[in-house]
Formats: structure tokens, sequence, C-alpha cells
């Protein structure tokens, strides 16, 4: 019997997560065509039909959602051998696939980037930016080496690393500089704008407001911290961002920036990645560059 190959796994594994040729294709940077063909090899060498092909989108059938999970764990184990093989460097090399939740990429990666490469000379940094949940599952599939969240993610096979702590601030009408801070129970009785669900940072801003068991009838949600802004200036509501955001966010909009008094709500970002990862000591050389490059940007924002 013939047996399937790696590249064979490897494109089939993409269009498993993408349910699509074309994205498949792209994210491997192969034609649609040729990444087309191996699947089909891997479906002949295997005997069974993997995928229930449609016009718009592609559906794993039952045996195929089985050899998704194992193409999965194999491309895992096949990137751990060459992973045993760096963790006898000294520095790490190579490519480091990276990735970042939203609220923090626009603003920590210009100088995260930086400050990796050059103190690892050599290294393929591969960023991803999505929230949470995404990267804690591409995380555990092998999709991502590392990721920069918030803190704490309590997962048993995942390792944590708090990098820096920051503060929330609150973003108001320009009108309203001045003003008292309204605390948490204010808050509550305003139109609070806040970013939609999936995003942990939503979840840090309603658990201040205590919130959680319900939003009141004028929250409103958007996608980004950058439409969030837009909207208190144009007088909608008001919204809290991180303070590292503050410098991007808030320049040239007729907002006002307010701290809030103590206890203060904020956050810990820190790094994660398996513990079962031969690059445990790169990767917490990997941590302390990025604390290194964080910390000035996280304090940025409210001139600390």
């Amino acid at each position: 019997m013939k047996q399937p190959t790696l590249k064979q796994l490897k494109y089939f594994e993409a269009v498993a997560e993408h349910r699509h040729f074309g994205r498949a294709a792209e994210a491997c940077a192969i034609s649609q065509p040729a990444l087309s063909m191996q699947v089909r090899e891997l479906e002949d060498c295997l005997g069974a039909e993997l995928l229930e092909r449609g016009a718009r989108a592609v559906r794993l059938t039952n045996v195929g959602r089985e050899v998704a999970a194992r193409a999965r764990d194999i491309l895992r184990a096949v990137d751990e051998l060459g992973d045993l093989a760096r963790a006898s460097h000294d520095r790490l090399s190579g490519r480091l696939r990276l990735g970042v939740i939203p609220t923090v990429a626009p603003y920590l990666l210009p100088a995260v980037i930086g400050a990796l490469t050059r103190a690892h000379d050599g290294l393929d940094l591969r960023v991803r930016e999505t929230v949470t949940p995404r990267l804690l599952r591409d995380l555990g599939e092998g999709r991502i080496d590392a990721a920069i969240v918030a803190l704490p993610v309590s997962e048993p096979q995942i390792t944590e690393t708090p990098l820096f702590a920051e503060e929330f601030v609150l973003v108001r009408p320009a009108a309203d500089a001045g003003r008292p801070v309204p605390g948490p129970d204010r808050l509550r009785e305003m139109r609070l704008l806040l970013l939609e669900e999936g995003h942990c940072f939503r979840d840090q801003a309603l658990s201040f407001c205590r919130l959680e068991t319900g939003p009141p009838r004028e929250l409103l949600d958007a996608s980004t911290l950058t439409t969030l802004v837009q909207m208190v200036a144009a007088g909608i509501g008001v919204t809290l961002i991180p303070e590292m955001a503050v410098p991007v966010e808030t320049r040239g909009a007729a907002v006002s920036v307010a701290r809030f008094p103590a206890p203060a709500p904020s956050r810990t970002i820190g790094m994660i990645w398996r513990r079962t990862s031969p690059l445990v000591r790169q990767f917490a050389q990997v941590a302390e560059a990025v604390r290194a490059a964080a910390i000035p940007v996280a304090s940025a924002g409210t001139g600390r």
C-alpha cells in the first residue's frame, strides 16, 4: 500500500482548517490545482473520500475529520523533531510563528519585531493576529509556536510567562475633559462602547463594570479600538482602552483620556507556549526580549 506523504497531509490539513481550496492554497503558497491534486492523491492513497466538495466551500467527511486530527498530530510531531535540533543552539533561529491578540498587535509589534531580529540573528518571524480562543486552538494544534495574550489563560498544557501589566483608561468626548471620573457603578448607567464578542479585553472591561451577567441596553460593540475611539469622538458614548493604545488611537481624535482612581482596571500581558515544546529555554529568551521592548511602549500612553 502506498503511504501518504507529509506534503499531502500538510495540504489536506490546510483545507481542513480553511474549508476552502483557494484560501488553503494561498496559505500554503502554492497553486490551487497543485493543492487539489495532492489532496486527491491522499484520498486515493487512503481509499476514502475525505472531503465533500461544494461550489463555495468544502466539508469534512467523518473519515476526513479523523484524518485531519491525525494529520495535525503528525505534522506537529515532525515540527518538534526540527525543534529538538534547534534546542541545542544557544539562541533561537529559523521560523518562529508568533500569535498576538488584536488589542496588543498594532501597538507592540513594531518594537517587538525590531528587538527580536536584533537579538536573534537569522530569526524568521511570522505573525498571526487573532483573538485569544483561536490562538489557544492554533497553539494546541501546532499552527503557531507561541503567543502574546492577556493572562491568565489557565490551560494546564501551556506555560505562561508574564511580560508587563498595564491599566485601562477612560476615553470620553473632548467636552468631558476635567469632569469627575465615573466609577464602575456610574459606567453601568452610561452608553458604554466595547469590542465585540471574542475579545478578552471586552470581558475584562465588563468585569470591571460588573456587567458579566448581561450587558445593559446601551451597550454598543465594535470590531477595533480605532472604531471605538472614533465613536466616542462622534459623541456616541464612552469606552475603555489599554494605555498602550492611547498614543495611536487618540492622536487627532476629539476625545479626552482620564485615569481611574485605584484600584484601576488593568490586565497582565504575557507570552505562552506549549509545555511539551523542546524550545522552552529559547522561548524564555524570546519572552525576555519582548518584555524589554514592550515595557516602554506599555507605559508611554499615560506618560508614566
